[in-house]
C-alpha cells in the first residue's frame, strides 16, 4: 500500500468518526435542548438519525477504508488478522481525533443558543448499562463480520438499522464505540456520560467487540462437505 493510499484511508476514518459523533449528539441537542421535546422522543429521534447517517457513511467510506469508525471494530479486525498493527494504530488514532472534534462541531452548530464549546458531562450511566454495552458491541461486530464474510451487498443498511434499533432498545442507548464514548464525556447534552462510567463502557465495548469477532469467525468457517468428513473418518 502506498503512503498516499494509507493517508486516504486514515482521512476516511477521521471523517467518518467526525460525522458519526455529530449525528450521535446533535439530534439530542436540537430536539431536547432547543425544541424542548421529551427525553423519550429525543432518544427516538437520535436513533433514526444515527441509523440513516451511519448507512450513508458506510456506503460512502466503506470502499475506501472499510469504514470501521470504531476502535472496537478495528481491534476485532486486528485480532482476526484482517488488518496489521500499524494500520490499526493509525485507524484508532484517526477515529479518536475525529470523534473529539465532532463534539466540538456539534456544540458550535448550536453556539447561538447554548454558548458552550466543551465541558465535562456528569450524567451517570448505571451498572446495567455496562452489560448493555457489551451486548451491543458484540452484536455490532458479529453483524459486520458475518455480512462481510457472507459478501452481503446490504452491510451498510444492516449496520445502520442495527445501531439505530439498538439505540432505542438497550439501557445504555447503544454507544458500542470507544471513540464515541470518549467524545461524549465532553458534551453538555443528554447524550453525555461521566468519565468513570465512560472508562467502564470502553472496556466493555472492547470485550464485546473481541467476542463478537471471535464468534463471527467461528460461525463463518466453511462447512465440511460429506467427502471431507469421510476422509477424516478414515
Amino acid at each position: 500500500m502506498s503512503s498516499m493510499d494509507f493517508k486516504r484511508k486514515c482521512l476516511a476514518e477521521f471523517l467518518g468518526s467526525f460525522f458519526l459523533v455529530i449525528v450521535a449528539v446533535s439530534p439530542t441537542i436540537l430536539s431536547y435542548n432547543i425544541l424542548k421535546s421529551s427525553v423519550p422522543l429525543a432518544v427516538f429521534i437520535d436513533g433514526v438519525a444515527v441509523g440513516f447517517v451511519l448507512f450513508a457513511l458506510i456506503e460512502a467510506l466503506g470502499p475506501i477504508s472499510g469504514c470501521h469508525i470504531n476502535p472496537a471494530v478495528t481491534v476485532a479486525m486486528l485480532l482476526s488478522r484482517e488488518i496489521g498493527a500499524r494500520e490499526a494504530t493509525f485507524y484508532i488514532a484517526s477515529q479518536f481525533v475525529g470523534g473529539f472534534l465532532g463534539i466540538i462541531a456539534s456544540h458550535l452548530m448550536f453556539i447561538h443558543e447554548i454558548p458552550v464549546i466543551i465541558t465535562l458531562s456528569d450524567i451517570a450511566r448505571p451498572a446495567g448499562c455496562y452489560f448493555a454495552e457489551f451486548m451491543g458491541t458484540f452484536l455490532l461486530v458479529l453483524t459486520i463480520f458475518c455480512c462481510i464474510k457472507g459478501k452481503s451487498k446490504l452491510t451498510g443498511l444492516a449496520v445502520g438499522l442495527l445501531v439505530g434499533g439498538f439505540l432505542i432498545t438497550t439501557s445504555s442507548t447503544m454507544f458500542a464505540n470507544p471513540q464515541v464514548t470518549f467524545a461524549r464525556i465532553f458534551t453538555y447534552s443528554i447524550a453525555g456520560i461521566r468519565p468513570i462510567d465512560a472508562l467502564i463502557f470502553i472496556v466493555m465495548e472492547f470485550l464485546g467487540g473481541a467476542f463478537g469477532g471471535a464468534i463471527a469467525n467461528y460461525l463463518t468457517k466453511p462447512f465440511s462437505t460429506l467427502s471431507e468428513r469421510k476422509v477424516r473418518m478414515k
